[in-house]
């Protein structure tokens, strides 16, 4: 995204994202019913590691010259991990049969991205689109009757890469400012890791152990399991791009400090963390079946700020939403309060 700056470059950068997703996703299901210890399971994670990283060294050309290679490199990572789930349900028949189904959608939507490197532009987006929408949609319509589940291990899982992402983003703050300090830089670099604190703490704080714990204390067998689906598989992805789009948005502030934030830019960063916010609304809405009404309003003022970051310095409008996290944070701190307290020594599950 950073080197195609245009709306069509976001796209498909978030289009590379969400396969890179569903395929960490899978593998998320698989480590809780695989023992690792096994050789050839060692050897079949060792081989999709490999291809993973050929997959990486392509996403740059994801979409042009080495299209077809990526798609080959995702199609290597998937075939293990379908290999991996028939060695763990050798003794299963309810997800063995389970993986048959999976294995028949991911047959089909890695050869659509395979075919998809021989098109450009729109048919070629199409094909991706059409790609994802058979991976996300077969644990949908095949059900999650047979799958089995580590409720408290998938909830780390999801943690860790939430942390990870992070942690890039924080990374991206630095390449932006490419090795120069001034004032200014240091700012926006300081401000930049109130942001990501702020996105941790909205998550960590107090969702995360909420969202365990009711993952854990679900009925296991298909309600546990389509739970896990929703609230994780589906809906962490929606956390994810948004710290995608913000780090983007963090790059480029740190990149040209006084200077307005072009449209995309201005929608990567205020919308990045927008979109963040409303991911854990739908999360919440999906464990507990509540609101959370803070959030919300925070999100509908990034939205509302993205037109004026496109007349304001980009400095400002990264303090705007530093400051507008850091009001989230407060009152949802205060808000918790008591609660709060009980969750984090372990006395509640509200």
């Amino acid at each position: 995204m950073s080197h195609d700056q245009s709306w069509g470059g976001m796209a498909q950068g978030l289009l590379v994202l969400g396969v890179l997703w569903w395929a960490w996703a899978s593998y998320a299901w698989l480590t809780s019913v695989i023992d690792p210890e096994a050789g050839a399971v060692r050897l079949a994670f060792f081989a999709a590691m490999a291809s993973m990283l050929i997959a990486a060294i392509c996403v740059p050309e994801a979409f042009d010259n080495l299209a077809l290679a990526f798609a080959l490199a995702i199609g290597v990572f998937r075939v293990a991990h379908i290999a991996l789930f028939m060695i763990a349900s050798a003794d299963a028949p309810d997800l063995r049969r389970s993986v048959t189904a999976l294995a028949v959608s991911t047959a089909i939507a890695v050869a659509i991205l395979a075919t998809a490197s021989a098109f450009d532009g729109l048919p070629q987006a199409a094909l991706w689109v059409l790609a994802l929408a058979l991976d996300f949609g077969g644990p949908y319509f095949f059900g999650v009757k047979g799958w089995q589940l580590a409720p408290g291990h998938f909830a780390e899982r999801h943690g860790l890469i939430i942390i990870i992402a992070l942690g890039e983003s924080i990374v991206d703050i630095g390449s932006g400012a490419a090795g120069h300090l001034d004032f200014q830089i240091g700012a926006a670099a300081v401000l930049g890791v109130g942001v990501a604190a702020a996105l941790w703490w909205v998550y960590f704080d107090v969702v995360a152990l909420v969202s365990a714990r009711r993952l854990a204390a679900a009925p296991p067998g298909p309600v546990q399991n389509a739970l896990a689906r929703d609230s994780y598989t589906y809906l962490h992805l929606s956390l994810v791009a948004g710290i995608v789009l913000t780090a983007y948005g963090l790059e480029e502030v740190l990149a040209h400090t006084d200077e307005h934030l072009h449209w995309i830019t201005a929608f990567a960063l205020c919308g990045g963390i927008a979109l963040y916010l409303l991911g854990l609304v739908a999360f919440r809405y999906r464990q507990k079946g509540g609101w959370n009404r803070y959030k919300p309003i925070c999100a509908a003022l990034l939205l509302i700020l993205i037109p004026i970051a496109t007349t304001i310095s980009s400095l400002a409008t990264l303090a705007i939403a530093t400051a507008l996290l850091a009001l989230l944070v407060v009152r949802e701190h205060s808000s918790y309060d008591e609660r709060r307290r009980e969750l984090r020594s372990g006395n509640t599950m509200a």
